[in-house]
């Protein structure tokens, strides 16, 4: 086969330019260059027609005839328990379907969070090496950190675009700086400055299922309904619909090109939304709890052969609650959270094979190379001890699981858990059940349980099917080396002028034909927030860092009396593993061997600054040093004309959290009704609004609690100036606000908002003049859709006050 061949060994320079030359004479095997030059023309051009002579040449050739497709499917925030592919209770066929028809990879890692693993699998090179130390919202100014793929790093799409391929990208991008995601761009941090011919998807870290904020190329746009035929759009649906039509255009317009496709969809990221039917597939089966569930796939696990016969099942940490901790009166909330997240799983696994299945009646299937990548990062436990609304956490909003039952009764109870009505996420005992065997969750790089993600590969054209394990040790910055390989493309020196950055991942190619092969990743680090770990050959050391993220908060110390930074990494305990003997990081032997951990620490600071690592735990500097950082328009005054919408959270105006004024100049219909301007979605969010003819306020703190402010008299009809005043009452925390609703210089309302939201609203939504875009603010309006205003805003000015 042709990987095979290429990686013959023992071969001289000479034998094997020969070898290669005479093999595959068609293909340029060392572009150093891209774009490639231009061809000049064969036919000769004289002063006359009849004196020229036309003679265009052959059509240029970059590929081998027989170049594959090659299909990156990423689910998002899946462990590696959680597939019945890999002995969870998820239904996931097409995974079943993929491994049965390909092989898959039971030690194949990513980086334990979203942003770094993308930037990683799209380069080839590790995350810190391309800013991506972080996620893209919460980037700073040094190197390893700045939220930006440098472009002397190229994607896979850039290098296989300049080759010939159409490419395509779907769902989350989340590696945009969030300051440059609004109309205006700048785009070549896009998906589109990237090398992708198209995108379609969302560049914020989560959205909406139901009315996420999307993006085409370059250009904002509604979403329609899916062909599922639901009542609800979903999307999910809406993402595999889309990128079938590309297939069958692809089919149509470019049958002779080859074409790339990253298929990631925001499943299963919170929040956990999905209609309820398949939801409801999943009643009882968690009835036991999440201890109860881990040992189940333990079992099935061994069973099935994905874990060794020896390997050993990990203890709960001592900071996360057991099942039978949680009261009685608690428990069906727990349970129906988890339902509704298998639903969730098993809804976009049927979407990827919605995918897959076009590929194939097209005739497509047997020369397509599919990744299916199942998760970014382990198991998300950001749920924390589970939600309606999981930006609570984020926003550092203390609550009990009581408030969260009491507010679901106001909706209509636990049915609407995973609808439109909530943006719910499960309780981290749940993240910790679908890490079985490992320890910990996502955002743990010290830890299998937040970097340990199976694969299935599939390419029935050169990939025999057989016993499905490969157990060598690889990482997601493999992958990209394994399709230059199996494409025979050398990394090019220089892509669109900037010189490259070298390749760090090594190439899997070698395991297709053997799955025993010795494994050829010697060295390999892990850093997250200051979670950190380091593989080399066998062995593996970590230490786990100053946060554990299902507590909420920052552990007591972290800074001292003078609200200095106490934490320091050289004070962090280290674990040792010897993974040849342990699967699971069971035994740790740095008392042991305290020679061996010494070794492996400097090993890691080694390649942790050679990576543009430093300085550790740098990940944490804007959330937890520096929250003043976090992306925001460096505006504090806007002049607004009456139909500008879909302003990106992070860079619109903070008019919940900040002192502001916001005067508007609108002509008030008879009977007016409708939206003045909203801030976030159903969530959470501000909104400014006339029912009735009432002018009205509402704060919506992620659903928990409902601030309504309410005039008591009907706008008159004509021209009125309309001002909303905004006052911090004090600067703690929770910083309180009080909001004045004014007429023509008089108030009409006020009232006190005791609780506001610091970090923001959710990510994906907007700010809109004039409508509700995305998921309504309020409650008042919700079943009225986008609740466009019936008048006229001739200008809406907002300018902070403090």
């Amino acid at each position: 086969m042709m990987y095979a061949l290429l990686r013959i060994r023992g071969l001289s320079v000479a034998a094997l330019s020969l070898f290669l030359t005479t093999s595959f004479a068609s293909l340029s095997l060392a572009q150093e260059t891209l774009p490639f030059p231009s061809k000049p023309s064969d036919s000769i051009a004289k002063r006359t027609i009849q004196d020229s002579v036309y003679k265009p040449g052959p059509q240029v050739n970059r590929l081998s005839e027989n170049a594959p497709n090659i299909v990156v499917v990423l689910i998002d925030d899946v462990g590696p328990a959680q597939s019945s592919t890999f002995g969870g209770d998820i239904a996931t066929p097409t995974m079943d379907r993929l491994v049965a028809e390909g092989i898959a990879y039971t030690r194949f890692h990513t980086t334990a969070m979203c942003s770094p693993t993308r930037a990683s699998l799209l380069t080839g090179r590790n995350h810190h090496w391309v800013g991506n130390g972080q996620i893209a919202e919460l980037a700073n100014d040094w190197d390893g950190y700045s939220g930006v793929i440098p472009k002397t790093s190229a994607t896979v799409a850039e290098v296989l675009n300049n080759y010939g391929y159409r490419t395509g990208a779907w769902g989350k991008w989340h590696n945009t700086p969030a300051t440059e995601t609004t109309a205006a761009g700048p785009f070549d941090n896009w998906p589109t400055g990237y090398g992708f011919d198209y995108f379609y998807g969302f560049l914020a870290g989560e959205a909406s299922q139901w009315s996420p904020n999307l993006v085409r190329n370059t250009t904002y746009v509604d979403h329609p309904k899916t062909s599922g035929g639901n009542e609800h759009y979903h999307i999910s649906e809406d993402l595999a619909d889309d990128a079938i039509k590309w297939l069958r255009e692809h089919n149509a317009f470019a049958p002779d090109k080859p074409f790339f496709m990253y298929w990631a969809p925001g499943a299963v990221h919170g929040p956990h939304q999905v209609p309820k039917e398949w939801a409801d597939k999943y009643s009882g089966v968690y009835d036991a709890g999440w201890d109860a569930a881990r040992e189940r796939y333990f079992a099935n696990a061994k069973a099935k052969g994905w874990i060794p016969k020896d390997a050993e099942l990990t203890p709960r940490s001592e900071t996360m609650v057991g099942w039978d901790e949680i009261p009685e009166g608690e428990r069906d909330f727990q349970r129906r959270l988890m339902e509704v997240f298998a639903g969730f799983t098993e809804h976009v696994d049927a979407q990827v094979g919605r995918v897959v299945d076009e590929i194939d009646n097209l005739g497509y299937g047997d020369n397509t190379l599919i990744f299916y990548i199942w998760g970014d990062n382990g198991a998300s436990a950001e749920g924390q001890s589970g939600t309606i609304s999981e930006l609570l956490a984020q926003n550092g909003i203390p609550t009990t699981t009581t408030q969260h039952i009491n507010a679901l009764e106001e909706l209509g109870g636990l049915e609407v858990l995973g609808s439109e009505l909530t943006d719910n996420m499960y309780h981290s005992g749940w993240a910790w059940a679908g890490a079985t065997p490992y320890k910990s969750t996502k955002l743990v790089a010290a830890h299998f349980g937040g970097t340990r993600n199976p694969m299935a590969v599939r390419w029935p054209a050169q990939i025999t099917p057989g016993t499905p394990n490969r157990s060598q040790f690889h990482h997601v910055n493999d992958v990209v080396p394994t399709i230059y390989e199996v494409l025979n493309i050398t990394p090019p020196n220089t892509v669109n002028g900037f010189a490259q950055d070298p390749i760090h991942g090594v190439s899997m190619a070698y395991t297709f034909d053997d799955p025993t092969a010795a494994g050829e990743l010697s060295t390999q680090y892990f850093e997250i927030m200051g979670s950190r770990g380091i593989y080399h050959d066998g062995w593996f050391a970590s230490a786990f860092g100053p946060r554990t993220p299902w507590v909420p908060g920052l552990p007591a110390g972290f800074f001292n009396e003078k609200g200095q930074l106490a934490w320091h990494p050289d004070n962090d305990v280290w674990e040792l593993y010897n993974l040849e003997d342990d699967w699971s990081q069971s035994n740790d032997l740095a008392a042991e061997m305290p020679e061996k951990l010494s070794e492996m620490q400097a090993l890691f600071e080694r390649e942790f600054e050679r990576n543009r690592g430093f300085p550790v735990g740098g990940g944490l500097f804007v959330p937890v040093m520096r929250p003043d950082l976090a992306p925001k328009s460096p505006y504090r005054e806007w002049k607004l004309s009456g139909d500008i919408n879909r302003m990106p959270s992070f860079v619109a105006p903070r008019i919940g959290a900040q002192a502001n004024r916001v005067t508007m100049d609108v002509n008030v219909p008879k009977n007016a009704e409708g939206v003045l301007y909203a801030l976030g979605g159903f969530a959470g969010g501000v909104a400014v609004y006339v029912v009735d003819g009432i002018l009205s306020f509402e704060y919506n703190l992620f659903q928990i609690e409902r601030t309504h402010i309410r005039a008591d008299n009907r706008l008159s009809e004509g021209l009125h100036r309309i001002e909303v005043i905004t006052e911090i009452i004090d600067a703690s925390r929770a910083a309180p606000i009080r909001v004045t609703l004014m007429v023509d210089g008089e108030a009409v309302a006020d009232g006190v908002v005791p609780v506001t939201a610091q970090l923001g609203f959710a990510p994906n939504e907007t700010f809109d003049v004039g409508v509700d875009l995305q998921s309504p603010v309020s409650i008042d309006y919700y079943d009225r859709g986008a609740f466009a205003f019936n008048g006229e805003i001739s200008v809406v000015q907002v300018k902070y006050t403090d």
